[in-house]
């Protein structure tokens, strides 16, 4: 049987990742850059135009693709086929299907990034025979996809399940990056745990904090000890590291919880650069508090196979396996 190919975009507000590869889940050429937000609304979708034609694998031509697969932070307005005031991105509408179709002749197709990554997981990692499966990324943000009875959930919009602001927090200690108070990502994503960091530390004693690895590490240009500097001293075995560690794993606990109660996976396979980096640290704790907050059967929580290549995977599987998602 010929080999079937494709290309894979996983578009974020910092970096955009294309990949050529096939339904086999064999990917044969890569590019990764900075996303270009300088050149107006139409200049990521040009990035993605010239990358694409720029990737060369022997024997294949550009028509020889079923198609273009992107999986995009949001929020997405899926009737335009674009972004709708994007996270980091300074416009109100980027248009991404219509422009790559125009320009390349092929069929291209945009969901969420984390609804991408769910289907990555269904077609090419842990989710192959799992009917009811979700996907957790703890990352710069929070964010999640779901299939249920093996159907996969978009919405209206494209942005169904947005677990990242589910409250977590009721007396709203922390602002979220949406605006609203207590939300799941104002404490445990990548970016907003300096936050939580600081919120606990207000609470010890300079003593407390001298003592620790915490108050010699590097911080941010806010001044504040970062996601990584926490966790890195919580592998070296700093005491007030892994209290402050073991403090947002009872609330990825309760936030994995809400996923829980809220789909009944049978598996949740979790990613994203805080997870990936430190899996041991971000999962055990889930594992260990989520039955406190969960009304459901726990199910079986794992970091995904697929790493930092999920969401390119489902951009794939979005373009080879349209009608079975």
């Amino acid at each position: 049987m010929a080999r079937r190919l494709a290309f894979g975009v996983d578009l974020g507000g910092t970096r955009v990742r294309v990949v050529l590869g096939d339904d086999r889940g064999r990917i044969f050429s890569r590019v990764s850059e900075n996303t270009e937000i300088r050149m107006g609304p139409e200049g990521i979708s040009k990035q993605i135009i010239r990358i694409i034609r720029s990737m060369r694998i022997e024997g294949f031509r550009l028509e020889d693709a079923e198609g273009v697969g992107i999986g995009s932070a949001g929020p997405l307005d899926m009737k335009r086929g674009g972004l709708m005031k994007p996270t980091n991105i300074p416009y109100e509408f980027v248009p991404l299907v219509e422009p790559i179709e125009e320009d390349l002749g092929l069929r291209t197709s945009l969901l969420n990034d984390c609804t991408s990554a769910v289907v990555g997981e269904k077609f090419f990692g842990s989710g192959k025979d799992v009917q009811d499966l979700a996907y957790v990324t703890i990352s710069t943000g929070i964010g999640g996809g779901i299939y249920v009875d093996g159907h996969l959930l978009v919405g209206k919009d494209g942005n169904a399940h947005e677990i990242g602001h589910f409250t977590i927090d009721m007396d709203g200690h922390l602002v979220c990056g949406c605006g609203k108070r207590g939300h799941w990502e104002a404490y445990c994503s990548g970016r907003n745990i300096p936050d939580y960091v600081n919120l606990i530390l207000d609470e010890k004693t300079s003593g407390e904090i001298r003592r620790s690895l915490l108050g010699k590490v590097p911080k941010n240009e806010d001044g504040r000890i970062t996601a990584k500097s926490l966790y890195e001293s919580a592998k070296n075995g700093d005491g007030l590291a892994l209290e402050i560690v073991d403090k947002v794993g009872h609330l990825n606990a309760a936030g994995f919880a809400c996923v829980n109660d809220a789909y009944d996976p049978s598996l949740i396979t979790v990613g994203g650069s805080v997870a990936l980096n430190n899996a041991e640290l971000v999962i055990e704790p889930v594992r260990r508090y989520i039955g406190e907050h969960s009304r459901n059967r726990i199910p079986q929580i794992d970091i995904t196979v697929l790493g930092d290549d999920i969401v390119s995977f489902g951009a794939l599987a979005n373009i080879f396996y349209r009608g079975e998602t």
